[in-house]
């Protein structure tokens, strides 16, 4: 069910009066998943299965994009024999919340931990992502005893909707960006009555996560990311523009100033698209063949890494994982309403951003870029963990949950 036609347990929309009899701005509410209608599924097949699609690349890759017969053999087990249910039923099965911040509902995931002492972690998804990505580390990190961990690696794991995505309000007004996002995240830990807390992210999770580490709030006692900014302005703009790498890097460095500069040259398209022009993206909004297209064209890695489930392989993601995370973003109608947060971005992705608090680094091979242990100790004065993973991409707690977890572990064992 949408956000527009939701009921009985939607959150107020950014513009709706309240009534003074009700509850404070303040106040947690709880919130139910929707039931989906079968009509709504049953449109969206229809829709699916109505697509035109584009003729065939002419070339024998994906230099060109996202290829003809991945999307093709996408639609078909779209069509034919995905069901949302499943994860609907996931995600009912969680303790969901939504709470006015800055005249917008932030909707959450909240799971406390059995286990005494539990650190709280806020947890932050990206684009093209979703609560989704995160659902399979809640009971790792919040029930580490049946998960291969001790009960001192214990979290409660918070994890909202970023504004404008899945069931969070959508902003009516401008100014929803990173630096807004980490002011709402740090009042919503201390909302939950955290007095000490940490914070992950990838991707826009990255971003914001850092950004929550600039403002210093005294209950953040550090975060861990797997997409660091880890350059300085002077490689940063060497690979944006276009020119050869420095002299003087090792080779860890300059693989990582190559893949970078392949990301900004030919990787990053859609980031230009959303920053300047969002609302044109109509098609991604009508289309579900569409957003699932725009969807999958993420970076080259990622797309290898997706696309190879539809040739049936199993490693890492599913097809109902990709689709899990396309259709939720449909059937609230989020396309456009994420896509603004590129526009309203006023910060660099990757560069060195001058934070000082404790942080944790994980590189994944198939991430964007590597980040070489000796960038991560420049960018981060207070680098408290630092590891080099053998397996794993962008979307790493969704692809790899069990190394993942065992890397919030690690990295944030020294602050409890």
């Amino acid at each position: 069910m949408t956000m527009q036609t939701r009921t009985q347990t939607r959150p107020l929309s950014n513009n709706e009066p309240r009534n003074a009899k009700e509850l404070p701005d303040t106040a947690i509410r709880p919130f139910k998943v929707p039931t989906v209608p079968e009509e709504e599924l049953m449109e969206l097949r229809r829709r699916i299965n109505a697509t035109r699609f584009p003729d065939r690349e002419t070339v024998p890759d994906a230099t060109q994009g996202v290829q003809l017969a991945t999307m093709q053999k996408l639609a078909r087990y779209w069509a034919t024999q995905y069901d949302w249910r499943n994860i609907e039923a996931r995600l009912q099965a969680l303790p969901h919340f939504v709470t006015e911040i800055d005249g917008l509902d932030i909707h959450f995931i909240h799971v406390r931990s059995k286990h005494a002492g539990a650190l709280p972690v806020i947890v932050t998804h990206g684009w093209p992502g979703s609560v989704v990505e995160q659902l399979k580390i809640i009971e790792p990190l919040s029930d580490p005893t049946t998960h291969g961990g001790s009960a001192s690696d214990a979290f409660d794991v918070v994890i909202p909707s970023m504004p404008g995505y899945d069931y969070s309000g959508k902003p009516t007004v401008a100014g929803w960006g990173p630096v807004r996002i980490a002011h709402a995240w740090v009042e919503l830990m201390k909302r939950l009555g955290y007095d000490r807390f940490v914070a992950q992210g990838g991707d826009w999770g990255a971003v914001i996560t850092e950004q929550m580490a600039l403002l210093k709030p005294k209950e953040l006692l550090g975060i861990h990311t797997n997409m660091p900014g880890v350059f300085p302005d002077d490689l940063n703009n060497a690979a944006f523009s276009g020119a050869p790498a420095p002299a003087g890097l090792s080779v860890e460095e300059k693989l990582a100033f190559e893949r970078l500069q392949f990301v900004y040259q030919k990787g990053i398209g859609y980031g230009y698209q959303m920053g300047l022009r969002p609302q044109t993206l109509y098609g991604i909004a009508d289309s579900p063949v569409g957003l699932a297209a725009y969807f999958l064209d993420h970076d080259a890695r990622s797309y290898e890494l997706i696309a190879r489930v539809f040739d049936g392989q199993s490693e890492g993601l599913t097809r109902d994982d990709v689709l899990d995370n396309i259709t939720i973003t449909w059937l609230t109608n989020t396309a456009i309403s994420g896509a603004r947060l590129y526009w309203e971005n006023k910060f660099g992705y990757f560069n060195t951003k001058g934070v000082t608090i404790p942080v944790a680094v994980s590189s994944y091979p198939d991430e964007l870029y590597p980040t070489p242990r000796s960038m991560a100790e420049k960018a981060f004065p207070n680098l408290i963990h630092y590891n080099q993973l053998h397996k794993g991409g962008h979307f790493a707690a969704w692809e790899q949950p069990k190394v993942f977890t065992e890397e919030l572990r690690a990295g944030f064992r020294s602050l409890r």
